[in-house]
Parts: structure tokens; sequence; C-alpha cells
């Protein structure tokens, strides 16, 4: 058989990687809502790639649990009923105190003001009613600490529950209505700064799992 050309695969490889990224920032934060439902052709124009790497990119974020894509062709963001909700609420609890605590010896000051800085752009997110941005800017600190575990594969296994999680994130903070940032990244830095992992697995797994409980019910 005769192979395409360098050019031609690196650029359909190109061109599938880039859709890959954009959905699945989209998904992770929140910017698109429970169960919405897409068509290859729909990705397709919305990106000005052919079907292949669409649905390339596709089959990746389903693996990966972000989309559903079923065998008649109908691709959603999930919807996540209650059970769902409590398993990756307790897969989060598991993992986050663990990567905390991992990161807990190399918290260098740094890394709390870089921490401090993410949370004052989390509290501006709140005050202006962004949900997109709230999303954001909070996985940004869980993740900015987490690096410092180095634990690569643990926070490979988070971010693909964070993935999952993204659409019904963004319904539960318009179910909340925030008008302050809740105070468990504020938690978070100051056991960081005690070098106190009791105090900081406790604040990480209250703030990973109190807001997803109001869903459930």
């Amino acid at each position: 058989m005769t192979q395409p050309p360098p050019r031609q695969t690196e650029a359909a490889g190109t061109a599938h990687d880039r859709v890959y990224r954009a959905l699945r920032g989209q998904i992770l934060h929140g910017e698109l809502a429970p169960g919405q439902a897409f068509t290859l052709r729909g990705i397709g124009r919305s990106f000005g790639v052919s079907m292949t790497p669409a649905r390339e990119a596709v089959r990746r974020l389903a693996a990966e649990g972000a989309l559903t894509f079923s065998a008649s062709g109908r691709i959603a963001t999930p919807e996540l009923g209650n059970e769902r909700i409590e398993e990756l609420a307790a897969i989060r609890a598991l993992l986050e105190p663990e990567l905390g605590a991992r990161a807990l010896p190399r918290a260098h000051l740094a890394l709390i003001e870089r921490l401090q800085t993410i949370n004052t752009l989390n509290a501006e997110a709140v005050a202006k009613q962004d949900p997109i941005g709230y999303i954001r800017t909070n996985l940004e600190f869980h993740r900015t600490l987490y690096l410092r575990a180095q634990a690569p594969a643990m926070l490979a296994m988070l971010e693909t529950v964070w993935l999952q999680l993204g659409p019904t994130m963004r319904a539960l903070y318009g179910r909340l209505q925030r008008s302050a940032a809740p105070p468990h990244h504020r938690m978070i830095i100051a056991a960081l700064r005690a070098g106190d992992e009791p105090s900081l697995r406790l604040a990480l797994r209250t703030d990973v799992t109190q807001g997803l409980r109001l869903l459930v019910g």
C-alpha cells in the first residue's frame, strides 16, 4: 500500500490533536453543558477539519470518559447520575489528599505565593459570576499544587476524573449561586505554610467533596 507523504500524515495528526485539545479544554472547564450533543460533521465545521480528525479526537475523548460516542454515531457530554457523581467524588477524596501530602515536603515559598495568586483570581471569578473562570482557576490551583507531588501516574488518573466532571461542575456552579469563594483554598495554603499534613489532607478532602455532595439528592 502506498503511504501518504510525511507532510500529509503530520497535518492529519496536527488537526486531530488541535481538535482534541480544544474540545478537552471546553469539557474540562465547564464550557459545555451535561448531555450537550454533537455531530462529527458539526465538529469538523467548527474546527475546519475533515471527518477523520474529528472522529479520532472524539474517540480519544470517549476513551477518557469525557464524551459518549454510541454505535449510532451520537456524541454527547456525560450526564452523570448520583451514583457516578458519588464514585468520582470518592476518587477525588482519595487521590487529592494523597497528592497534596506528597507535595507538602516540596511546598516552598514560591509555590505558596503562586497558589495565593491563583486563589485571588479564583475569588475574582466568583465576584464576576464567571463560572468558566471559576472552574479554570480552581483546577489550576489544585494542579499547581499536585505537580509538586512528582506522581505523574496519579495526577493523570485525577485529570481524567476532572475531565468527566467538567460539565457537572458547571451545573453545580449554577446551583450554588456563589457570591464569595469557598474558604478551603485558604485553609490549604495555611496548612502548607504550617507544614501540617493532617490539616492539609482534611482541607483538600473537604474542598473536593463538599460541593459535589450538593448535586446528589
